[in-house]
């Protein structure tokens, strides 16, 4: 099993910033606090009368991460649970703010964090559709042009003019997915969503991504499907323990990284096909 102890791999050396880039991490350190509640003593009980007793623990989620990246790369972000990767991911998006350091965006962002994100359960998927149109920065016009070619997408039919709460997982992905992609984002950001659906929708879900990366956008791909990440990538950053390990070509990078895990290619390879 890896460990803190282990040896960290050299980190490639800083590129230059180039002249077109899309988003610029400067310094950036995300650290927020969370309540654990602490399992009280019998002493402790008597001393607060029964009060439950709760501990502020202060976790530093992203720390001193820098890098640019260019328009038109494509970057995977790799590492374990609870790496920080996800954090990184709504920083960019603009959803947690720096504790401290800088993201600077150039475009249009797309996001794809999470089931749903930014969706009303209480509302149908048309009215989730105009919402997600708006806040990507589209006008009503530009969402009815491209209302039809979403639903076809996703594949809901009827079910588009029903509230999303009586919609599956699958289905509340395929819209997601559905809705991400096709606002013609300059910048997109997937976090672990190219898995929603059936295995026909998945096939579906990674042609649609490629055909996205052949457009020269800027996307950043979360996902542990590593497979993927050396076919969609130009490029791939380690995250380990908040900070980054390493940035290089996929190859070289998820290598490392599937050593780090003791896990060899055929063997991640094999977990991933079905």
């Amino acid at each position: 099993m890896p460990s803190a102890s282990d040896p960290a791999p050299t980190l490639a050396s800083p590129r230059p910033l180039p002249d077109d880039w899309a988003v610029k991490v400067e310094d950036l350190s995300v650290t927020y606090r969370t309540s654990v509640e602490s399992r009280p003593t019998l002493k402790s009980t008597l001393r607060h009368l029964g009060r439950r007793q709760r501990t502020i623990r202060e976790i530093r989620a992203v720390r001193d991460v820098s890098f640019d990246v260019a328009h038109g790369t494509v970057v995977g972000i790799v590492g374990m649970n609870g790496a920080g990767k996800s954090t990184l991911m709504r920083t960019i998006a603009g959803i947690l703010p720096p504790t401290r350091g800088r993201v600077e965006v150039h475009g249009r962002v797309s996001t794809l964090l999470a089931l749903g994100v930014g969706f009303n359960a209480d509302l149908t998927g048309r009215d989730n559709v105009i919402l997600g149109g708006l806040a990507a920065g589209l006008t009503r016009a530009q969402i009815e042009a491209k209302y039809e070619q979403i639903a076809e997408f996703a594949e809901l039919e009827d079910f588009m003019d029903l509230p999303m709460r009586r919609y599956s997982s699958g289905m509340y992905g395929r819209l997601a997915f559905s809705v991400a992609v096709n606002m013609e984002p300059d910048i997109l950001l997937v976090d672990e969503a190219l898995s929603v659906g059936d295995a026909r929708f998945k096939r579906k879900s990674f042609d649609k991504m490629r055909e996205l990366c052949e457009q020269a956008r800027t996307i950043f791909i979360v996902s542990h499907a590593l497979k993927i990440m050396r076919q969609l990538t130009d490029e791939v950053i380690w995250i380990h323990e908040g900070q980054m390990r390493m940035r290089d070509d996929p190859d070289v990078v998820i290598d490392a990284y599937q050593e780090f895990l003791g896990v060899a290619r055929n063997d991640q390879i094999a977990l991933e096909d079905p």
